[in-house]
């Protein structure tokens, strides 16, 4: 992998932490600002909170794989 793929995958594993944020953000304003009366949002906010977290987890994996990749053969 190249330097350019290499920056390329940080980015995207940045990107994708970013999103996950924003969804774990969205479940802390559910639950400091809407609860009880907002109930039923919890599944959807909660399986999407979910979702951007593991492609987060599996872009960081894949990230730091090639890091170490990049690294070795330095």
């Amino acid at each position: 992998m190249n330097d350019a793929e290499l920056k390329d995958l940080e980015k995207e594993t940045k990107r994708l932490k970013r999103i996950a944020s924003e969804h774990a953000s969205q479940m802390h304003d559910l639950v400091e600002d809407r609860l009880p009366a907002a109930y039923e949002e919890i599944p959807a906010i909660a399986q999407a909170t979910f979702d951007a977290c593991r492609a987060w987890a599996e872009a960081n994996a894949r990230y730091v794989a090639a890091a170490k990749q990049a690294a070795g053969a330095a």
